[in-house]
């Protein structure tokens, strides 16, 4: 059942973000095959992933905040990425994209408003497609990537191990 709908407003991350985004991760870590990383990590192990989305470029880290806040902060709902691709030069104009989100954030649009604030920050930087690779099966990111214009380009078939199971990526990409 989809949670109550949040006002959220999306930022840049910061390095301020760090627990809470390595909280977020590291749920995705444990509990589901989301991500094939199968050790959770400490904010210092993933303060090196954090520095290499900064405000400008087409490596962008975008966070979603509840519009309320809890003594001095707000609480973390989400953050969306792009990546390089692939370290090879001539990907350079590819990014791979991924959005993670608070357990309890689900059903409330913020993968959709962090998708919209990345596509956005992207619309000047010399990027010409985006790539998504989604772990089977996972109906709510198929849907959001399909919303946003990806369309299937492939499926490697039992390419991740995880809890006992082999598990198939779908590729998907857009063009920016």
């Amino acid at each position: 059942m989809p949670s109550e709908p949040t006002e959220a407003q999306v930022r840049s991350g910061v390095e301020g973000d760090l627990d809470a985004l390595t909280d977020i991760y590291n749920h995705y870590v444990r509990e589901t095959p989301i991500t094939f990383d199968t050790a959770p990590f400490t904010p210092e192990e993933r303060r090196p992933w954090l520095l290499s989305h900064p405000e400008d470029g087409p490596y962008r880290l975008k966070v979603a905040v509840d519009g309320t806040f809890q003594g001095n902060s707000q609480r973390i709902l989400g953050y969306a990425t792009s990546s390089p691709y692939r370290a090879k030069p001539a990907y350079s104009t590819s990014v791979e994209v991924t959005v993670y989100l608070a357990p309890d954030a689900g059903g409330r649009g913020i993968g959709t408003l962090l998708y919209k604030a990345l596509f956005a920050s992207l619309a000047d930087e010399d990027v010409h497609r985006a790539y998504a690779g989604i772990a089977q099966p996972n109906e709510a990111s198929t849907r959001l990537h399909e919303r946003f214009g990806f369309r299937p380009v492939g499926t490697y078939r039992e390419v991740g191990r995880k809890f006992g199971r082999y598990w198939d990526v779908a590729w998907y990409e857009k063009e920016l």
